[in-house]
């Protein structure tokens, strides 16, 4: 029973510490796309993409940081995640077609492996039960 709550708690640490993270880097992407920063904006012609949509993923990205990090909720918040996936993974595979540098590619890459940690390690009140 202790084994059991000592991983308990060092899940529950590991979740907050990759959460916080996600939820920085989400937040601080987000607003550079909403604030259409010159760098985004390149950013985002090159990839082919109309600079609208950073305004669409700027304000899906912060409600979905509000989602996760509020309690409760666990069926918009696996909406929430499944967001930052399509989102993430999306951009890393845009950024490798069209062929950037590895530098350009880290940032997406680190914010997806963010998101599939803080999800996997979720606490089960932040799950959906099925039972």
């Amino acid at each position: 029973m202790e084994t059991q709550t000592k991983l308990q708690k060092r899940n529950k640490i590991i979740y907050w510490i990759f959460t916080v993270w996600m939820s920085l880097g989400m937040v601080s992407t987000a607003i550079v796309q909403l604030l259409k920063h010159k760098e985004e904006v390149e950013n985002f012609t090159t990839l082919g993409y109309p600079t609208y949509l950073m305004t669409i993923i700027g304000v899906w990205k912060i409600l979905g940081i509000i989602v996760v990090l509020l309690p409760k909720l666990p069926l918009i918040k696996e909406w929430a995640y499944a967001g930052f996936f399509f989102v993430m993974s999306g951009a890393v595979i845009s950024h490798l077609i069209v062929g950037d540098p590895v530098g350009k590619i880290l940032p997406a890459v680190l914010l997806l492996v963010l998101v599939i940690i803080s999800w996997y390690f979720r606490p089960a009140d932040r799950k959906i039960s099925y039972i």
